[in-house]
């Protein structure tokens, strides 16, 4: 993390603008044969953020895929050491993110890859709408698709998992390492389904039902 926040670090002195964090490596088979219990994080900025209705070039790309995740909007700082209420308070808004990422790297050192901000290469996100009072992610279908044909059709709230939880320990994580979630701040929590690797001239899009849909188009 020392390693992924100095370049963190960088890129903002660089122009870049504070956008939030990514959790990573949320696949429990994954976690069993990296040796890790848990997830781990990485950070968004603008310089990889895809603006709405904009494509992206793979231009220097490994092996790129998309991830459809769920996007947090937080709408109040958010310290280490929060509780429930206290999460659920933050969190001004939920919507649809599309991650990409490239694995141009073996998956097989945990430092390398949290160090490389965990195979980010790109996101972008759907409009946020405010969380409902009940379970944030009830009755929610997690429709993914590439060139408009599903790929899966997911239970939201069972592929995502606790979604407070999620950023209650992306608080703790980043309270370690001396950073904090702050207002403005978003959190794509986390792959819901099988990665869809992508080539130049595709489509993918993530599809979250009443919490809205972003698509992506890839470019060469």
């Amino acid at each position: 993390m020392t390693a992924q926040l100095a370049r963190r670090r960088d890129a903002l002195a660089a122009g870049a603008a504070r956008v939030g964090w990514k959790l990573g490596i949320n696949a429990p088979a994954v976690q069993r044969a990296l040796g890790i219990d848990g997830v781990v994080i990485g950070y968004l900025t603008s310089a990889t953020t895809i603006p709405p209705g904009a494509s992206h070039s793979l231009a220097g790309g490994t092996r790129v895929a998309m991830e459809a995740e769920v996007a947090l909007h937080l709408g109040r700082d958010l310290p280490g050491g929060a509780g429930p209420e206290e999460v659920r308070r933050a969190v001004s808004g939920l919507g649809a993110a599309i991650e990409l990422v490239d694995l141009n790297r073996a998956f097989d050192d945990v430092e390398a890859i949290v160090a490389g901000n965990v195979f980010h290469r790109a996101v972008a996100f759907g409009p946020a709408v405010p969380p409902p009072s009940g379970p944030w992610l009830g009755g929610v279908t997690a429709r993914i698709l590439h060139d408009g044909a599903e790929t899966d059709a997911l239970d939201a709230a069972a592929a995502a998992g606790d979604l407070v939880e999620i950023v209650r320990v992306t608080a703790d994580m980043l309270a370690a390492c001396g950073e904090r979630l702050s207002a403005g701040d978003r959190i794509i929590a986390g792959s819901l389904g099988r990665l869809v690797f992508v080539a130049p001239g595709d489509t993918v899009a993530a599809d979250l039902g009443r919490l809205g849909s972003v698509s992506v188009r890839l470019d060469a």
